[in-house]
C-alpha cells in the first residue's frame, strides 16, 4: 500500500510505502506506485502511529451495549435512576451501570426492592469494584446477603445471565477514534478473554495472559509491604501493574519494588493519589504510572466531596511526573471513564490546577509502545504500519483534540473496517 502526501513527523510532506510484511517499507518523496498497488491520498495530513488506549477494560465496554447508563449526568437524580431501572421488558434483567451515591446515596438489597421489587436488577458502582443487587436478582443467582458484593466478577459470572458483548461496535468506534490497540486491564481476566477479544480489528494486550501481570490494591484487604513484595517476586521476571488508587496503597507498592527491585515494564496502575514527596522515590524506582488524567475534569463534582482535602491537590497528577521525567502513559478506563482518548487529551490539557500539559504531550500519552507506554513509537522503516491518518496537518489537529479529525486507522497496513464476525456471548457482570 502507498500513502502519498503525507506529513510524517522528522520527514516533512512525504510518501509512505507499506510492504506485504505490514511494516513501513519506505518514506520519502515521489515514491512510485507498483502495479496493482494501493494507494491512499493523504493530501498534506498527519500521518502518526495510531493510538494505544493503555488502560481499558473491553468486555466491560462491550457490554455496555446491553446496559442501562445510571450515573450523574445520565439520569440526572433518584427520580431519573428509578425510571431507567424500570425500563425494558417485565421479567427481564436490568444491568445497570455507572452508579454513583451522588445519584441516589448508598444502595443495597432494601433500597433497589423499594424501586423495582419484580424482577432482578443488578447496578455497577462507577469504581466498576461493587455490584448492588435487589432481592430478586439474589434469588435468580441463588446468592444471600445484602446485595453488596465487593469484587465478586469471577463469583458473578457463573450465575448472572450471558451478556451480548458488542465489540463490534467498540472495535468501529474505536478505529474512527485513530485507535489501533489496546491494553486490557481486567485483574482476573475470564477464561478464553483472549480468543473473546480477538474479534476486534485493533491490536491487542491483554494483562494476565501478556505480560505484565496486574496485581488489585485494597485498603480493606491491604498486604504489608513484604507481602506484596513477595506477589511481586513469585512472578517474576515478568513486570507487574499495581493498581493503586489511594496514598496508602501507592506507599506499600513503592516499599514492595525498592525490596523487590524493579524490572522493565512495572507499572502503577492509576496513580490517583500521589504525593509530592513521592514523585522523586518514582523516579528512582524508574516505574511507569500509567493514569487517567480526565478524571478530574470527568469527576470534579464529585470529589470534591468524596475526596480528603489532603488528598484532593495530588489527584491524578500529569505535568509534574512528567516534568520530574517519569515515564508516563493514559488510559481511559472505559467504561468507567470516557472511551474517546482525544477527549482525555482535551481534558489534561483543561486542566487548571497545574497537572496540565501541552496538547502535544496528551497526545503522547496515547502514542507509547503496548509492552513499554511510555516510550514514543514513530513512523520508520521497519515499524509495524499500525497508523493513524489524519485530515489535517498535525499543527491543526492539536488545536482541537477531536476525533473528527481522525480519516482513517490502519493495523498492518490493512485499513479497519466493520468487524464482519458475529458478537460473542459470554458470561459475565
Amino acid at each position: 500500500m502507498l500513502i502519498r502526501d503525507a506529513e510524517v513527523e522528522g520527514y516533512g510532506r512525504v510518501d509512505v510505502r507499506v510492504g506485504g510484511d505490514g511494516r513501513i517499507a519506505r518514506i520519502g518523496a515521489g515514491l512510485l506506485r507498483s502495479a496493482g498497488e494501493a494507494e491512499a491520498d493523504a493530501g498534506g495530513g498527519a500521518l502518526l502511529p495510531g493510538l494505544h488506549d493503555h488502560h481499558v477494560h473491553l468486555t466491560a465496554l462491550a457490554a455496555e451495549a446491553s446496559s442501562v447508563r445510571v450515573g450523574p449526568v445520565d439520569v440526572g437524580g433518584p427520580g431519573g435512576f428509578a425510571a431507567a431501572l424500570r425500563s425494558g421488558a417485565p421479567g427481564e434483567w436490568v444491568r445497570a451501570v455507572g452508579y454513583h451515591e451522588s445519584v441516589a446515596g448508598d444502595l443495597d438489597h432494601r433500597v433497589l426492592d423499594a424501586i423495582v421489587p419484580d424482577r432482578p436488577v443488578r447496578v455497577q458502582h462507577r469504581s466498576g469494584v461493587m455490584w448492588f443487587l435487589n432481592s430478586a436478582a439474589l434469588r435468580a443467582a441463588g446468592l444471600d446477603g445484602d446485595g453488596r458484593l465487593w469484587r465478586e466478577d469471577e463469583r458473578l459470572r457463573g450465575v448472572v445471565p450471558l451478556v451480548r458483548l458488542d465489540l463490534e461496535r467498540v472495535g468501529r468506534r474505536a478505529a474512527r477514534r485513530g485507535v489501533t490497540g489496546f491494553t486490557n486491564a481486567d485483574p482476573n481476566p475470564a477464561h478464553g478473554l483472549g480468543r473473546t477479544l480477538s474479534v476486534l480489528p485493533q491490536r491487542l494486550l491483554v494483562m494476565g495472559v501478556d505480560p505484565p501481570v496486574k496485581l488489585v490494591l485494597d485498603d480493606t484487604t491491604l498486604p504489608s509491604p513484604a507481602g506484596l513484595a513477595d506477589a511481586v517476586a513469585a512472578v517474576r521476571p515478568r513486570p507487574v501493574a499495581i493498581h493503586c488508587v489511594t496514598r496508602v496503597q501507592l506507599m506499600v507498592t513503592l516499599l514492595a519494588l525498592e525490596e523487590t527491585g524493579g524490572v522493565e515494564g512495572d507499572r502503577i496502575e492509576h496513580g490517583s493519589v500521589i504525593p509530592a514527596e513521592t514523585i522523586p522515590w518514582i523516579r528512582r524506582l524508574g516505574v511507569t504510572v500509567v493514569t487517567q488524567p480526565h478524571f478530574p475534569v470527568e469527576r470534579g463534582a464529585e470529589y470534591a466531596v468524596d475526596v480528603r482535602a489532603d488528598d484532593q491537590p495530588h489527584l491524578y497528577r500529569c505535568r509534574s511526573l512528567a516534568d520530574a521525567g517519569i515515564p508516563l502513559a493514559a488510559g481511559t478506563d472505559a467504561p468507567y471513564g470516557t472511551d474517546d482518548p482525544w477527549a482525555v487529551m482535551r481534558a489534561v490539557v483543561a486542566r487548571n490546577d497545574g497537572e496540565s500539559i501541552t496538547a502535544r504531550g496528551a497526545l503522547g500519552l496515547f502514542l507509547g509502545a503496548p509492552e513499554q507506554p511510555a516510550r514514543m513509537r514513530r513512523l520508520a522503516v521497519g515499524e509495524a504500519a499500525d497508523l493513524c491518518l489524519l485530515h489535517v496537518p498535525l499543527r491543526e489537529a492539536l488545536d482541537v483534540l477531536s476525533a473528527d479529525v481522525v480519516r482513517d486507522a490502519y493495523v498492518g497496513g490493512q485499513r479497519l473496517t466493520r468487524c464482519t464476525r458475529r458478537p460473542p456471548r459470554a458470561p459475565g457482570p
